[in-house]
């Protein structure tokens, strides 16, 4: 080999490796993986997006930092709705500028920060779980029923959360003393919806509009036929056509939403659609984190994965669904347990409607809105507005049928929430006790005063 050769091949190889990392560098930016780019793992609320870094960050790699205003676009209505306790104007407000020594809670990251699972909490904060005495310190000497209770319980089930504290203000307390564990005719509340239709506008199998190649399925029409879509007079195409598009097999969402908006905006915010909110592909049981079927990983979710949009079926939707993926501890003790049973006895037309308890009467509860045609319930889609932290379920859910001072303990109780309710609760929360004895201190300090 030429001297000249020689001392060519080391600067080929070079120039080839570069090319090739520069290729590989490539793909990872360009490609659909961008998993390198992560530098740790993403809480439960968040890893579905965690690929879709402008989501959250200045640009779609992550560069910069996260922007204020990318929490409150996801978590700004419900803090609103929550009032929330601990709202930024609190922390912008020139008396409380000491506190922000301590934290400085203008900004969502101060206590949530992402891919740091070494200090992330299951409420994904990223402070001590004691730190409310930064604050609080001195609240046994303001509240004696406090005093000496330890700081780092201040957010266990049944006492303080800090953004919404609802459950747990006094005069809402005092409202609920004494009530009995089940109230004397629990029902969870029923739905008010438009009428579907009449004879007048029901449509009929003589009048189906899906192409010839498409009506074949006589099961599929059948239940059409049946549904309260043909009741209320929607045909095939206002579905699978709409406005004169090509015919979709599988409609998406967007078509959903033309009728039923609020359930998608819903379904859109919850886990189980926040990947379609953001232009990903959807959701899928193996992706998620919690234990599910393994005949329903790689199902797609969607408003169909639910209903089946022939033959509307609420009840189906209520249970079987959830029972079909889902596969944790909670899950499936359902089948037997008392609410179930309750479940079983109302779709049988052996108890009066609402006394039966399923899946998604907890987990995706009855909300009230006002459209066009005044006002109606619909079932909130999103069924984070209930999960964490669990006390939200206390005003929406549990008080439908329970007292409040039974339900604080059974949400506080881990067990027994494993057990999907079955037994007693071998917890007990002291909040409506607390809030009679700060009651009587102030009457009697009232009193003296006098």
């Amino acid at each position: 080999m030429a001297r000249s050769d020689r001392r060519r091949w080391p600067w080929l190889v070079w120039a080839a490796l570069s090319l090739a990392l520069a290729g590989y560098l490539a793909a990872r930016l360009l490609g659909p993986d961008k998993t390198v780019f992560l530098p740790g793992a993403t809480t439960s609320g968040h890893h579905q997006i965690e690929l879709v870094c402008g989501v959250c960050h200045q640009d779609a790699f992550g560069g910069g930092p996260v922007l204020q205003d990318a929490c409150i676009n996801c978590h700004g209505a419900e803090l609103a709705a929550a009032d929330d306790s601990h709202p930024q104007a609190k922390f912008t407000d020139p008396r409380n500028a000491d506190r922000l020594r301590d934290i400085d809670a203008r900004q969502c990251i101060a206590c949530h920060v992402e891919h740091r699972p070494d200090i992330t909490g299951a409420m994904g904060v990223t402070l001590p779980v004691d730190f409310c005495i930064s604050c609080h310190a001195g609240v046994g000497e303001e509240r004696p029923t406090h005093a000496g209770l330890d700081h780092m319980t201040c957010q266990t089930a049944g006492c303080h959360n800090f953004h919404d504290n609802r459950a747990l203000y006094e005069d809402f307390l005092l409202r609920h003393v004494g009530e009995a564990p089940v109230r004397a005719t629990p029902r969870r509340p029923q739905p008010v919806l438009p009428v579907a239709g009449d004879d007048l506008n029901a449509l009929r199998l003589a009048q189906l509009d899906a192409p010839a190649d498409r009506a074949q399925d006589a099961a599929i029409t059948a239940d059409w036929a049946h549904s309260a879509h043909a009741r209320g007079g929607v045909n095939c195409t206002a579905c699978h056509a709409p406005a004169g598009e090509p015919w979709q097999d599988r409609p998406g969402t967007a078509v959903c939403a033309e009728c039923h908006q609020p359930q998608v905006q819903g379904f859109l915010a919850g886990k189980h659609g926040m990947r379609l909110a953001q232009d990903l592909p959807a959701m899928t049981p193996a992706q998620a984190r919690l234990p599910m079927h393994a005949a329903a990983a790689h199902s797609e979710l969607s408003c169909a994965s639910c209903h089946r949009p022939h033959a509307y079926d609420t009840a189906r939707a209520a249970v079987q669904a959830c029972l079909s993926c889902h596969d944790d501890s909670h899950t499936r003790a359902y089948e037997g347990s008392p609410h179930h049973r309750l479940w079983l006895a109302e779709q049988a037309g052996e108890a009066p409607p609402g006394s039966g308890v399923s899946c998604a009467s907890c987990h995706m509860p009855l909300r009230t809105h006002t459209d066009a045609q005044g006002k109606r319930t619909h079932t909130e889609h999103n069924q984070n507005a209930t999960l964490r932290p669990n006390e939200k379920m206390l005003r929406p859910v549990c008080l439908n049928c329970h007292g409040l001072p039974f339900a604080l303990d059974a949400l506080a109780d881990p067990a027994l929430i494993e057990r999907n309710f079955r037994g007693q609760p071998a917890q007990h929360v002291r909040s409506v006790e607390m809030a009679q004895e700060n009651l009587e201190r102030d009457r009697r300090r009232r009193a003296a005063e006098q």
